[in-house]
């Protein structure tokens, strides 16, 4: 079995429940499975992840952060690292260029996963990052896979939750306000509808009209396959 190297990001619950999901889901596949996991929390300070997260501003100044922890996994002995956050993906190359081995991408993973799948049509719901940065967008243009996106109002609402969520706030007024913005996506022909945040999954696993994809599930099971090889 390959070594992970998991980079916690922004959120550590999602970083906790990554760690959890790709354990468990080695053991479903063979009970004897004990995946080497090495973890690496990122030190961000508040104010530098709260305006990334709800402003999607000096982002640039994560570079430094990830790219220390990145070298630091590497010689600890990972084979690859993983990042379960989608808007820290916007500096995988940086990542990759300042280390030595495999960085997998959730992007990259979840366009596999959809074009498996025969998705033609995608709603995405990301933090701001993501979107100002067309992280899924561009990619979706690249495969000719269509997609639809919050406005610029509901963008808003979506940065809010999702900041609540980092610092460990789960509430049913999120939750509703979540679920109204993927209730404006019904009728628009879509074939599902992609959190493109990690976090996201926590509030809302399910649609009762709309199929939910979570891009951590989706990343989980590529981190397994690769722990595997």
């Amino acid at each position: 079995m390959k070594t992970v190297g998991i980079i916690g990001g922004l959120g550590p619950e999602t970083t906790a429940e990554f760690y959890l999901d790709s354990v468990f889901s080695c053991q479903k596949l063979n009970k004897t499975n004990r995946p080497p996991i090495i973890i690496s929390n990122v030190p961000l300070p508040y104010k530098l992840e709260e305006d990334a997260i709800v402003k999607g501003e000096g982002i640039e100044k994560l570079i430094p952060f990830l790219t220390t922890e990145a070298k630091r996994l590497e010689k600890s002995g990972a084979d690859f690292i993983v990042m379960p956050c989608n808007s820290l993906h916007v500096f995988i190359e940086d990542i990759r260029q300042s280390v030595n081995i495999p960085v997998l991408s959730i992007v990259e993973e979840t366009i596999k996963f959809l074009k498996l799948n025969s998705v033609k049509t995608a709603g995405i719901i990301s933090t701001s990052i993501t979107a100002k940065n067309r992280l899924y967008e561009n990619a979706f243009e690249k495969n000719d896979i269509k997609y639809i996106v919050p406005n610029e109002l509901q963008q808003e609402k979506i940065g809010k939750i999702i900041h609540n969520l980092v610092i460990g706030q789960q509430n049913n007024i999120d939750r509703e306000k979540l679920i109204e913005i993927v209730n404006d996506f019904e009728g628009k022909s879509l074939d599902c509808v992609i959190l493109a945040c990690t976090d996201l999954q926590l509030l809302i696993p399910k649609h009762p009209n709309l199929k939910i994809l979570d891009t951590m599930k989706i990343f989980v099971d590529a981190t397994v396959h690769e722990i595997l090889k």
